[in-house]
């Protein structure tokens, strides 16, 4: 199990604790290992690994703790886990993923009102049942009744990561069974959807009941739906679905096109295929004669499947049924960018705000992930609570910046800063501060629930503004968690092309921010994107993977991403840079 993995868990322990009115202190000894955990730069299972050292040598992981991760390290479950699931009725969890309602309010619901679902919060809500409680109020139902809608699509659809997760566990469970020739995931999962609602798993083997005994003994299925002679669906624990498709060697390959997707991708495949005479399905490509005959074309891969339609064999990332087959049709198909054309970072924070990490750790991580170049952007003075930067410590930063340039030759270090949109408007560091900066990141993280023309106005204000580069996370959304503010994404589109701004795609997996559709539409007017991190520690970086997913799915070639650019094109871009 990865850090990322096991500091869930251990989030989730603590909130059932919580929900569940346990000692405060362990509670909160819960949330602080999770901290620690996350915050880790190496793995935990290459600290248990090592002889020499021991899990109780991480700050703030006592010896309860460390036997839990161990746990968690060797068998993949835990039973604490498991016990306090036990007590709580699953449909009752999903009340604590409504935005603003934490383990405290969530339990007082449950116990006061007999709340055991998402259903029955709304009906309170719209009863007016959730303003009587002591603490809640008129306001607070509100909050919850907008908070709902979020929730509710959280309890269909995970976030593509969270997937992935499972999907690593999955894989590597069959791997096991020695008759799979073939095994490929398919469906939102392989088209790198942001969010993910059931997973496909395709596989060709010889003994089709030895593989669905294997399947059927994945750790943490809970019910099997149903088994048939190639088709088996199970569910997991955590609520999603796994269906399995055993399929013939011959069809394997029209099984992974059909299934992959998009449905709306598929009815054009399938119209296509009609106006030369042929059909497409599941099972392949098949001419059909004019008595109805069906004669078998191709299907063993999905090359033969697009090839026998006359195709190029589309990335599952495009298939949505956008632009992919005028592209094709005109022989432009672009060649998505890959995480190998990443040549620089250009949004992360060290320990003088909020980040894990010292200036000296991120230039060096950034190093060894093969960087180029990186901005150093902390958070201005307005996030308070994030210890932001006023312009005298800024300064300091960015001196020290100066300094270590001369230790790190090996890679470009721009001087930067995340400046916070006011709420009333204008920018949160005065002019004359930011034009000693190499890269100034706008950014909104107050008044998000402002009416459309305000928070379209304050950001406008800022592209305006010469000194400002980038808007990060142009939308504020965070996937399964908080809606997009109300913004007019065409006049901030507008506005960048206009005074020749750069649109950032923030990697974070709970952001990926922009859509992929707003990233096609920034294509088509030749903004360029910068794919940054975010990160806020060394492990951070590594999301950016995500974020060249989201590109991908949007039809982002390198051309398009400005950081995808070696430095001596992308300097070009800045108003000043370091030599």
């Amino acid at each position: 199990m990865t850090n990322r993995e096991i500091a869930a868990i251990f989030v989730q322990i603590a909130d059932l604790l919580e929900f569940q009115k346990a000692n405060p202190f362990r509670v909160r000894s819960y949330r602080n290992g999770a901290r620690k955990i996350a915050d880790l730069s190496e793995p935990l299972s290459d600290i248990a690994a090592d002889e020499t050292r021991a899990l109780t040598d991480i700050e703030g992981i006592g010896k309860a703790q460390a036997e839990k991760i161990d746990e968690l390290l060797t068998t993949g479950r835990l039973e604490m886990l498991d016990e306090l699931l036990a007590k709580i009725p699953q449909t009752v969890l999903a009340i604590l993923r409504v935005p603003s309602l934490g383990p405290k309010k969530a339990a007082v619901l449950h116990n006061e009102l007999g709340i055991n679902s998402l259903s029955d919060l709304r009906s309170a809500c719209e009863n007016q049942q959730v303003r009587t409680l002591k603490g809640f109020g008129a306001k607070t139902e509100e909050t919850i009744l907008n908070g709902l809608a979020i929730a509710e699509q959280a309890e269909r659809r995970s976030r593509w990561v969270q997937a992935e997760a499972i999907v690593h566990r999955l894989l590597e469970h069959m791997s096991s069974a020695s008759s799979i020739n073939q095994i490929e995931m398919a469906g939102s999962y392989r088209r790198g959807c942001e969010t993910v609602g059931d997973l496909d798993l395709l596989v060709e083997a010889t003994a089709v009941d030895e593989v669905m005994d294997h399947f059927g003994a994945f750790d943490g299925m809970t019910e099997v739906i149903a088994r048939g002679d190639t088709k088996m669906s199970v569910r997991l624990d955590t609520g999603m679905q796994i269906d399995l498709r055993v399929v013939p060697s011959e069809s394997f390959g029209a099984a992974l096109q059909y299934f992959t997707g998009s449905k709306d991708h598929n009815v054009v495949v399938r119209g296509l295929a009609k106006q030369l005479g042929l059909k497409v399905n599941e099972w392949g490509v098949f001419r059909v004669g004019e008595d109805g005959s069906e004669e078998y074309l191709a299907g063993r891969t999905e090359h033969e499947v697009y090839a026998a339609l006359g195709l190029p064999c589309f990335s599952p990332k495009l298939r949505e049924a956008r632009e992919e087959f005028q592209w094709a049709d005109k022989g432009t198909l672009p060649e998505l960018i890959q995480l190998s054309d990443i040549r620089g970072d250009l949004h992360m924070h060290t320990t003088a705000t909020d980040g894990k990490a010292t200036l000296e750790k991120m230039i060096e991580a950034a190093i060894a992930v093969g960087r180029e170049y990186i901005a150093i952007t902390d958070h201005s003075k307005r996030v308070s609570m994030a210890n932001g930067l006023d312009p005298e410590r800024l300064r300091l930063q960015w001196a020290e910046i100066d300094r270590l340039r001369e230790r790190y030759d090996g890679i470009k270090v721009l001087k930067g800063i995340e400046c916070d949109i006011l709420e009333k408007g204008g920018m949160d560091l005065p002019d004359e501060v930011l034009a000693e900066a190499d890269w100034v990141i706008a950014s909104v993280h107050y008044g998000q629930n402002q009416p459309q023309e305000q928070i379209t106005d304050r950001i406008l204000g800022a592209l305006e503004n010469p000194r400002v580069d980038i808007l990060a996370h142009p939308t504020g959304r965070l996937i399964n968690r908080r809606e997009p503010y109300a913004v007019d994404i065409q006049m901030i589109f507008t506005a960048a092309v206009e005074h020749g701004k750069l649109l950032e795609l923030n990697a974070n997996p709970a952001r990926l921010d922009l859509h992929d559709i707003h990233c096609a539409a920034a294509k088509r007017l030749g903004i360029p994107i910068v794919i940054s991190t975010d990160a806020h520690s060394i492990e951070g970086m590594e999301v950016m993977r995500h974020g060249v997913q989201q590109a991908q799915r949007g039809g982002l070639t390198a051309s398009d991403v400005a950081n995808a650019q070696p430095w001596n094109s992308f300097r070009k871009l800045l108003r000043h840079a370091p030599e």
